[in-house]
């Protein structure tokens, strides 16, 4: 095993566990992750941080995706705790195993700045959710600040190697919209105590548009 996939499956997950559990972050899944109801899809499921805020009797059935073994195990445990009926496998977002139109929820939290194919997720999130369905995001990214995207440029290509693939650059709302969403924000903000280059997160619900 060489030393990039030895720290990608041992220590990467820790840390990412870790910054994704601080108290500001979870505030803000409190406030997108209760809105789930019927069939739910969560992508990047990871360790299970967001079972904790869904509101149980709203969900009908729980499925999830995530590309890291260790992550996937921590959500099954959760799960089970919940005492839920779920569908929890190894995937990409680019290349969801799961059939066109089958889920009223897609939830997904500080995922999007990892995949490989930012255009090819969304795609798959929208095909995937019912035509009345919607897709719940929280999600870290583009700076509105110019001077703060120069940074974030400059920064980018290393972290992504000590990040797991995570991207600084990428936009979220404009992003959606591109891909086939109709965007209802519910907020924007630079996250206390996060470098402002890496801070910038926006939350809300998007629906297929045209539908």
């Amino acid at each position: 095993m060489g030393l990039q996939r030895w720290y990608d499956e041992t220590i990467l997950p820790r840390l990412v566990t870790l910054a994704c559990s601080h108290d500001d972050i979870a505030d803000l899944r409190r406030e997108v992750v209760p809105h789930a109801r019927g069939r739910v899809l969560e992508i990047g499921v990871g360790g299970g941080l967001n079972q904790p805020f869904y509101n149980s009797e709203a969900i009908t059935s729980f499925a999830g995706i995530d590309p890291n073994p260790t992550l996937l195990g921590a959500a099954r445990r959760r799960a089970g705790a919940n005492g839920w009926t779920s569908d929890i496998r190894g995937g990409r977002a680019e290349d969801i195993p799961f059939p066109d139109g089958g889920f009223d929820t897609v939830v997904c939290t500080f995922t999007l700045c990892s995949v490989d194919d930012h255009a090819g997720a969304l795609a798959e999130m929208r095909r995937v959710l019912d035509p009345a369905g919607r897709l719940l995001f929280l999600e870290h990214g583009r700076a509105p600040d110019p001077a703060l995207q120069r940074w974030q440029d400059r920064i980018e290509p290393v972290w992504k190697r000590l990040a797991g693939n995570c991207h600084l650059t990428r936009e979220i709302g404009p992003a959606l919209r591109r891909a086939g969403f109709e965007v209802e924000p519910l907020g924007r903000t630079y996250l206390e105590g996060a470098p402002r280059w890496a801070g910038w997160v926006e939350w809300g619900a998007a629906r297929r548009a045209g539908v």
